[in-house]
């Protein structure tokens, strides 16, 4: 018996997921029209898509507004890979001082134990007295 209401609910189940799927390829048309139209025009082709201005260059459009874009791409570019050159650095100070620690660390560490011998090795000569 329990295994007829199981397939009873599967059975529901089915059917829901294609009524799902179908509202879901029924909106993807809106969507892709709004992206579209939200990226519409290329890069120095007049106002930005954030909805400031560009600029009365970039507004103007043409060459000028091209050649603007691109040197506000360079710009960013360069921005980006200092950016990361600065990143990259502070990375490597960071392993060198943690390189440090762990040789400090390791010379304690041998310093303790050779001092634990030590007195191990006191123990066991005041133990034969």
């Amino acid at each position: 018996m329990r295994e007829n209401a199981n397939e009873g609910r599967k059975r529901k189940r089915s059917h829901v997921y294609p009524k799902i799927m179908l509202r879901v390829v029924n909106q993807l048309p809106v969507v892709a029209r709004t992206a579209v139209r939200a990226l519409s025009g290329g890069p120095g082709e007049g106002s930005g898509r954030g909805g400031g201005s560009g600029g009365s260059i970039r507004d103007a459009g043409g060459a000028f507004g091209k050649m603007e874009a691109a040197r506000e791409d360079e710009y960013f570019y360069k921005k980006q890979k200092e950016q990361l050159q600065k990143l990259r650095g502070h990375i490597q100070e960071e392993v060198d001082h943690h390189a440090q620690q762990l040789e400090n660390h390791k010379k304690a560490l041998e310093r303790h134990q050779k001092r634990i011998s030590e007195i191990e090795a006191e123990e066991r000569s005041l133990g034969k007295e």
